[in-house]
């Protein structure tokens, strides 16, 4: 049943999730050496896209774990907190726990979503949300998300603050291979709203 189920995904959403996934995965802890190698296998065409994970495939090819680990340390963790919070509800609100994790919270129940037992960080950081939205695109879950439903999560939860955060990301000051994750994520969430934006509602 779930072998007829995948080969109903085209091609292109496949990749879109698989995207998503990678930068969930990025995001969610630094990566290990086998992580790095499989980034610095990455190769890219001639578009932003293209181009930024060409990008950081040259930076994660001379990066080292325990320096990625020291600069997601400071980027998101910190002496109190790192240079970056990443959660739809500060960079909607300016604080944490607020509206936009409640709405979260509400639309992962009515799609059956519920937070991994080992994870303690609110839904609505930044690699939660890429995870979610790369598991409705392939049905991790359930069926696949139709398209419709994808744009609506993705205007609801990701769409407000996603690329503002890649972006600062790119900027942040401890940021070095994150800088470079930053403009991938930018540049996919671009991809992605305009995609949505020419999807009839």
């Amino acid at each position: 049943m779930n072998a007829a189920v995948d080969i109903d995904i085209p091609s292109e959403d496949r990749l879109r999730a698989d995207l998503y996934n990678f930068l969930g995965l990025m995001l969610a802890g630094p990566p290990d050496q086998l992580l790095l190698d499989q980034c610095a296998g990455l190769s890219g065409d001639d578009s932003d896209l293209g181009q930024a994970i060409a990008a950081l495939a040259r930076v994660a090819k001379v990066t080292k774990p325990r320096k990625v680990e020291s600069e997601f340390n400071a980027l998101f963790i910190g002496l109190g907190r790192g240079e970056l919070l990443p959660y739809a509800s500060y960079y909607l609100t300016g604080f944490l726990n607020e509206k936009p994790l409640a709405t979260l919270r509400n639309d992962m129940a009515t799609r059956g979503l519920t937070r991994a037992p080992n994870v303690f960080e609110p839904e609505d950081n930044i690699a939660s949300l890429m995870e979610m939205m790369g598991a409705m695109i392939v049905g991790r879950f359930g069926a696949p998300a139709p398209l419709d439903d994808q744009k609506a999560f993705f205007n609801k939860h990701i769409a407000p603050w996603a690329g503002h955060f890649y972006s600062d990301l790119e900027g942040a000051k401890n940021s070095v291979l994150y800088a470079a994750l930053g403009s991938v994520g930018k540049a996919f969430m671009e991809i992605e709203r305009e995609a949505f934006r020419m999807t009839a509602d």
